[in-house]
C-alpha cells in the first residue's frame, strides 16, 4: 500500500513539474492555433475584380492573418438571392445592400461591434442619410461604400440656346425646359426636361420620391391627400399640361434622348454619367444639385452599403474589414484606381472628403447635397423584387391612371392602400427613414 502511495506522490510531481515546465508552451500553441488565417468573402456588386483587388491587397498586407475572397454578383435576383444563401449559412460574410434595404435585412446582418464602429464617430464620419440607411435602434448595421442620388444633368448648348441659367428652383426649371421645348404638329421634337411618364423616363420613382420628400406637408403614411395629389398633377403635367409640356409619352427612355442631345433636363444618379460619354463622347453636359422649393433644402439618395451577415464565423474581423472599405485611406484609393478607366470614381460618403471633389463638373454637385440627402422605398434599379419594387408598381400605376384622365386623388385611393400593404409587409410600424 504504501509503495502505491509513494508511487502515485511521485507521478503527481512529475506531471506538476511538466505542467509547469511546458503548460503555458502548449496554451500558447493552443491559441495560436485559433487565431489562425481568417478566411472572409466578400460579395460585390457593380466593380470589377481590377479595382477591388488593390484594396484587398492592402488590407491583406496590414493583416497578414486574413485572406478575403472577393466575388462580383450579379444584380438580378441578388437580393433574394443573398438573402437565401445567408438563411441557409452559406452565404458571405461580407456583401452589399441598397440603402433603403435594412428593413428587409434587419434580422440577416451583424450589427457592428462598438470597439470598431462608435455611433458618435460613425455619425461624424458619413452624412446623415448613412445613419437613416443604416443605424436602428442605436445600432449600426451597415456603413455607407459611397454616396449618390439624383443630380440634375443639362445639356448645355440646349440652355445657353435660350439664355437660360442652371436652375436653383422649380420655377426657375420650369421656365427654361418649356423654352428648350420645340414641338410640331406629331408631338415634342426636342424635349426641355423629362418629367410626367413612369414609361420613358429613366429614374422616374426617383424624381417622384423626390418630389414627395421636398414638399414639407406631405405625410407618407396618410398618401390619399390633396398634398401628395398635387405632387401627382404637378409631375404628370409636364405631358399633359398644355403651360408646362416639355415631354411625350411616345418619346425614346430620357437616357437615350440626352445621349441624343434632344433633352435640355435629364435627372440622374452618377453612375449614369458614365454611360452618356461612352454612348456619346461629344455631349457638352454638366451636372448641378436637385432644383428646391422655397425654403426648403432636400435632396434624393440611392446609394449601397456595406454590411456583414449574422451567420458569418468571424463577425469581428468582418466588421473591421467594412470599416477599412469605408475609411477615408480607402475611398481615396479606390476612387484612384477608378478614375484610373473612367471619369471618376465613387463620391466619397466620408464627408470629410466632400472638399476634394466639390471642384469636379459632374461628381461635385452629388457630394455638395450630401448633407441634404433623404431617402424613401422608391428607388430605381435595385431589383429588389422587395420593397422598392413593390411599392413603384402601385405608384406607377397611379401615374398611368392619371395620364388618361383620371383625378390625381381618385388614382391615389389605389395607391395608398397598396402602399400600407407593401409597408405593413416590410416595415412596423409605418415610418419614414428620417422621421418625417
Amino acid at each position: 500500500m504504501k509503495k502505491i502511495i509513494i508511487i502515485v506522490l511521485s507521478l503527481s510531481i512529475v506531471f506538476g513539474f511538466l505542467f509547469w515546465k511546458f503548460g503555458p508552451n502548449i496554451e500558447l500553441f493552443n491559441k495560436s492555433k485559433t487565431q489562425g488565417p481568417i478566411a472572409l468573402t466578400f460579395w460585390g456588386l457593380w466593380e470589377d475584380e481590377s479595382l477591388i483587388k488593390p484594396l484587398i491587397e492592402e488590407y491583406q498586407k496590414q493583416h497578414p492573418n486574413i485572406s478575403i475572397k472577393h466575388e462580383r454578383e450579379s444584380s438580378i435576383n441578388y437580393r433574394t438571392r443573398v438573402q437565401t444563401q445567408i438563411r441557409e449559412g452559406v452565404g458571405p460574410d461580407v456583401f452589399m445592400i441598397h440603402n433603403s434595404w435594412l428593413p428587409m435585412f434587419q434580422p440577416d446582418l451583424a450589427v457592428a461591434p462598438s470597439d470598431v464602429f462608435n455611433l458618435a464617430d460613425y455619425r461624424n464620419m458619413f452624412y446623415p442619410v448613412a445613419s437613416d440607411s443604416f443605424v436602428s435602434g442605436n445600432q449600426i448595421y451597415g456603413a455607407p461604400g459611397g454616396i449618390d442620388g439624383l443630380a440634375l444633368f443639362y445639356n448645355e448648348e440646349m440652355l445657353n440656346a435660350v439664355g437660360g441659367e442652371p436652375p436653383k428652383n422649380w420655377q426657375e426649371f420650369i421656365d427654361s425646359a418649356t423654352k428648350m421645348t420645340v414641338r410640331d404638329a406629331s408631338g415634342v421634337q426636342a424635349a426641355g426636361a423629362a418629367l410626367g411618364t413612369a414609361g420613358n423616363v429613366d429614374h422616374w420613382s426617383d424624381i417622384l420620391g423626390l418630389l414627395l420628400m421636398q414638399q414639407p406637408t406631405v405625410d407618407l403614411n396618410n398618401l390619399a391627400t390633396p398634398q401628395v395629389a398635387e405632387v401627382l398633377r404637378f409631375y404628370t403635367g409636364f405631358v399633359i399640361n398644355p403651360r408646362s409640356k416639355t415631354w411625350d409619352a411616345n418619346l425614346p427612355k430620357s437616357t437615350d434622348m440626352f445621349a441624343q442631345g434632344r433633352l435640355g433636363f435629364y435627372f440622374a444618379p452618377s453612375w449614369r454619367a458614365h454611360e452618356l460619354r461612352v454612348m456619346n463622347p461629344n455631349l457638352k453636359f454638366k451636372v448641378i444639385p436637385v432644383p428646391q422649393l422655397s425654403g426648403r433644402n432636400v435632396s434624393w439618395a440611392t446609394f449601397w452599403g456595406i454590411v456583414v451577415s449574422a451567420k458569418s464565423q468571424n463577425t469581428s474581423e468582418a466588421w473591421k474589414f467594412v470599416k477599412y472599405l469605408t475609411s477615408v485611406e480607402a475611398e481615396r484609393l479606390a476612387y484612384q484606381e477608378a478614375a484610373k478607366v473612367r471619369l471618376f470614381g465613387e463620391p466619397y460618403s466620408q464627408m470629410s472628403l466632400s472638399a476634394e471633389l466639390f471642384p469636379d463638373p459632374i461628381v461635385g454637385a452629388f457630394v455638395s447635397q450630401g448633407p441634404s440627402y433623404k431617402f424613401w422605398y422608391l428607388a430605381s434599379k435595385t431589383f429588389d423584387n422587395g420593397i422598392n419594387d413593390e411599392m413603384i408598381k402601385y405608384f406607377e400605376d397611379g401615374i398611368n391612371a392619371v395620364l388618361v384622365g383620371t383625378n390625381p386623388q381618385t388614382a391615389l385611393q389605389t395607391v395608398d392602400q397598396g402602399v400600407k400593404q407593401v409597408i405593413g409587409k416590410y416595415i412596423r410600424p409605418v415610418s419614414a427613414p428620417d422621421g418625417k
